[in-house]
């Protein structure tokens, strides 16, 4: 299994298109719910040549079916957050070794060591439940950064002001992950200065708030907490692999993943650049669905960057890096 794991992280941008093409070829052939939408679409496999041609699953499979690749029992199942009414995701992980290596690989392509970090947690929606994705990997990298400060902080604003406070005066490098709601409360309720803490949101106001355009929510972060930039974090739980945003809402994906934007109108028309919803590749998802379209409308420059620009019409409202643009 190691050597799975390795095989996948140490794709580059020369080898990724041939494991791509590979991984769709195994999965067509492993994955009963996959299998079916491939011939739905009358795809003749041996044609498949370039990853435009790849079909991509409907990220609504993941709440219908049992999407995996192979027979297995699921060492845990990862259960989206949703609203009242709504059928949640799972995605059953046949391997947790795989989730967890690709999550800290991508934090040290972006961040470096978890480390020289302490990594705090204001994700209080998630805490409240059980099967986030999200929680165990902030959870492994809060154990990864060892600093007794690091943790998960459940409304407890005023203790968590005063934490960052003396991290500030200590010059600690700190990583401030929460959901957006949380986020602002605690900037309303306790404006500070902020010069040696990175805020990452993950989007999401949970019915907590009135939705809010992304510059405002940046925009209101930076003024209380008179940071640079806010940084994002965009994942999924019908996803192993993460983007992530260094500020003005431009992502980029590590070497393992890789997005498409298909056609609004016409889903089979797949594009390495421009506007339209966005279509993921996660090699990491190489025992569920490596090939996934979500609900997320975007924009996709040359270099592999995107933005988020809000969720297609009568799709549901959850997840990672969900708000209206």
């Amino acid at each position: 299994m190691k050597e799975i794991v390795n095989n996948i992280l140490s794709v580059s941008p020369d080898t990724f298109k041939a494991r791509a093409l590979a991984q769709f070829r195994f999965q067509y052939q492993q994955n009963l719910v996959y299998k079916k939408w491939v011939d739905a679409l009358q795809v003749e496999v041996e044609n498949v040549t370039e990853l435009s041609q790849i079909p991509f699953l409907p990220v609504s499979f993941f709440k219908t079916d049992k999407v995996i690749t192979g027979n297995f029992a699921p060492q845990i199942i990862f259960e989206s957050s949703g609203t009242t009414g709504t059928v949640n995701s799972r995605h059953f992980v046949k391997d947790l070794n795989i989730y967890t290596e690709s999550f800290t690989e991508g934090f040290r392509t972006f961040y470096g060591d978890p480390k020289d970090w302490c990594i705090i947690g204001l994700l209080p929606s998630y805490l409240e439940r059980d099967g986030s994705s999200l929680i165990m990997m902030v959870k492994e990298l809060i154990e990864l950064s060892g600093l007794t400060e690091s943790g998960f902080y459940l409304n407890e604003f005023y203790k968590l002001s005063k934490v960052l406070q003396d991290l500030e005066t200590r010059q600690q490098k700190t990583l401030l992950i929460g959901v957006t709601f949380a986020l602002l409360d605690l900037a309303e309720q306790f404006p500070m200065e902020l010069k040696h803490t990175t805020i990452m949101e993950t989007g999401g106001m949970k019915g907590r708030r009135r939705e809010m355009v992304r510059e405002e929510v940046h925009g209101l972060l930076q003024q209380q907490l008179k940071v640079p930039a806010v940084h994002s974090e965009y994942g999924m739980t019908e996803l192993l692999s993460q983007g992530y945003s260094l500020g003005g809402g431009i992502f980029n994906t590590v070497s393992w993943m890789k997005v498409l934007v298909r056609d609004e109108d016409d889903p089979l028309l797949i594009t390495d650049k421009g506007r339209g919803l966005i279509n993921v590749i996660d090699l990491a998802n190489i025992y569920s669905c490596s090939f996934i379209a979500t609900d997320d409308v975007g924009r996709l420059s040359e270099d592999g960057s995107f933005e988020v620009l809000g969720r297609r019409d009568n799709s549901d409202i959850r997840g990672c890096s969900l708000m209206v643009m």
